[in-house]
């Protein structure tokens, strides 16, 4: 059975750090679903436009393998004021499924909640203060327990691939690699 993976986005996240995690959990067999907080249709940080799979509504009755959040400003506040999406982070480390964030989000939306509570971290430099006793300089990404966090754009795909091995293994997350040329 394949893991199962939800990454929401809001109006303003960071597009590289979404597609890429999109793309490597989907390379690698997770299901992945794209959840927007607001509308289907959202406008990235970068301008690009992404249509969702579903809203956020649709996803809160449904238990997966992990929960992505991509960066990304404004849309790490949109993600961070989603009460839906803050209720499943909550459920999701309470029951020690996987949980992850990128960029600002670490900061933003997992501080903001107290979901780096007792947890080491990274997140967008700048940020740090966010994290205080949680932050880890110098890492690019960063897992601890069922929380993965990694600094921004530039670390994209060791975090997706970091979060592949985590889901489907060693071998999986390797050879995905080994097929984009990223070993």
């Amino acid at each position: 059975m394949s893991k199962t993976a939800l990454l929401p986005i809001a109006e303003g996240s960071e597009e590289l750090e979404a597609i890429t995690v999109v793309d490597v959990l989907r390379r690698a067999g997770t299901e992945l679903t794209i959840a927007s907080v607001a509308d289907i249709s959202v406008t990235m940080s970068r301008g690009t436009k992404l249509v969702a799979d579903a809203p956020i509504e649709v996803c809160s009755g449904n238990e997966y393998d992990l929960i992505v959040l991509p960066g990304g400003m404004p849309g790490a506040e949109h993600l961070r004021d989603s009460r839906i999406l803050t209720e499943m982070l909550k459920t999701q480390a309470e029951a020690g499924r996987l949980y992850a964030a990128i960029c600002a989000s670490p900061a933003i939306v997992l501080a903001s909640h107290g979901l780096m509570a007792g947890k080491k971290g990274t997140c967008y430099p700048g940020l740090e203060h966010s994290l205080a006793d949680s932050y880890l300089e110098g890492e690019d990404v960063v897992a601890d327990g069922n929380c993965i966090t990694s600094r921004g754009p530039g670390t994209a795909m060791a975090f997706a691939l970091k979060l592949a091995e985590m889901l489907e293994g060693k071998d999986t997350a390797e050879n995905t690699a080994r097929g984009m040329l990223a070993e």
